[in-house]
């Protein structure tokens, strides 16, 4: 995408990083509304008169409708201003988030949450996008990296405090609080952003031709299962803490250790990707996976309380599901070094089908008990590992580096 800024000349160096955090609090709006619903997911389906897992489905229709909307977008919107393009996406979020309030019934929830999608996926990959344009190229990575944790910070903070806000006020105020954030970030992008030209429009044929890479194929899965086997029981974490003796009003601490942990997993994955390899890096966070669910799903079958090692188990639930990103960004790059942003926006694309895949098997598990929820993902992760290495060689052999 060929971005310019207008006046970038006319934007002093503090002022462009005030510009930048403002962008990274729109990625927190866009984390925020994507995960916090597992905050009070049971009292929305009691008030709604659905299942849990007919409720969970909710997340599943975000994350695929985020998936399937994000390259769409990113055609039909390539020439669109890029501010005009972002205050816009956090508009639609915003009010697709009083829809989502205001929900008389299921369906309508569901059709809202289908337009929340379509707000996130044309704001998240363009906000990294402005960022980069808005500093020096020595800073782009930094300013990168801070709209992304965007993401990661709402699973720590923006989920946790949502479900104390649904506990104090109601799921609907939660979401309403939701919405007015994005309506107030996108004001403040109003007034920060300079004008930024949009880019070159590419058909959507030619945007997908990298897939034709086998080793992209091959490692683009590995972010499906991978995030499915994480997010098996995310949507579900009220019912789910509560099967391992964690009571209602204990679980936001839960998810806070399990968005610390998202954090933890998603800085330090980085680093150890450069020392030992994203192959590598993976294998080890499966492992973390498959024993942590599988704890999980043993404690929900017996009637032992032990908060201590429930929140280890948060926090490495929440690592080893967040230090997949850096090592697959850097297997996809490594694969296809030309097309680097592209095939980074696939496996965001990946990530959302993950999450949508996993609630669903998560919500057919769970009529078998919460244990299967956890059981099922502790399955998939170890599908995860073994796909990885039967195709490692293919993904990271003397071919991947030609499409």
């Amino acid at each position: 995408m060929n971005i310019s800024l207008t006046d970038k000349t006319a934007s002093p160096a503090p002022r462009r990083s005030g510009q930048v955090s403002f962008l990274a609090l729109g990625t927190f709006a866009v984390g925020t509304d994507a995960f916090v619903i597992a905050g009070f997911l049971p009292r929305m389906a009691d008030e709604l008169g659905v299942s849990e897992a007919a409720a969970g489905y909710s997340v599943t229709v975000f994350a695929i409708c985020y998936a399937v909307f994000s390259p769409l977008l990113a055609t039909v919107t390539a020439t669109v201003p890029r501010r005009r393009l972002l205050v816009t996406a956090l508009a639609v979020l915003g009010l697709a988030n009083l829809g989502t309030a205001l929900a008389p019934d299921f369906a309508v929830l569901m059709a809202t949450r289908v337009l929340a999608a379509l707000g996130a996926a044309a704001y998240t990959p363009n906000a990294g996008a402005v960022a980069s344009s808005l500093v020096s190229e020595e800073r782009r990575g930094r300013a990168l990296a801070l709209v992304v944790s965007g993401l990661t910070v709402a699973t720590a903070i923006g989920v946790p405090l949502g479900n104390l806000a649904s506990q104090l006020m109601g799921w609907r105020s939660a979401l309403g609080l939701v919405a007015v954030l994005c309506l107030l970030i996108g004001v403040g992008l109003a007034v920060l952003l300079p004008r930024i030209a949009g880019g070159i429009r590419t058909p959507l044929a030619a945007r997908l031709a990298v897939l034709r890479d086998p080793s992209v194929r091959v490692i683009l899965p590995v972010t499906v299962l991978g995030m499915a086997a994480a997010y098996t029981a995310y949507a579900y974490a009220i019912p789910a803490f509560a099967a391992v003796g964690v009571s209602s009003d204990a679980t936001q601490w839960m998810l806070f250790l399990y968005g610390v942990g998202a954090i933890v997993g998603a800085q330090s994955s980085g680093g150890l990707t450069d020392r030992f390899g994203g192959t590598r890096v993976l294998i080890a966070g499966y492992a973390v996976m498959v024993g942590t669910l599988a704890a999980f799903g043993s404690l929900s079958l017996v009637s032992v309380a032990l908060p201590v090692l429930v929140g280890a188990l948060a926090f490495t639930w929440g690592a080893s599901s967040w230090c997949q990103t850096p090592p697959q960004q850097h297997r996809l790059i490594a694969a296809a070094p030309e097309e680097a942003p592209l095939v980074i926006a696939l496996n965001s694309s990946g990530i959302y089908v993950g999450i949508g895949v996993g609630t669903f098997i998560g919500g057919l598990a769970g009529a078998g008990g919460v244990a299967w929820m956890f059981f099922s993902g502790a399955v998939i992760a170890v599908l995860a590992a073994v796909f990885l290495i039967a195709t490692s060689r293919v993904a990271e052999g003397p071919g991947a580096h030609t499409a």
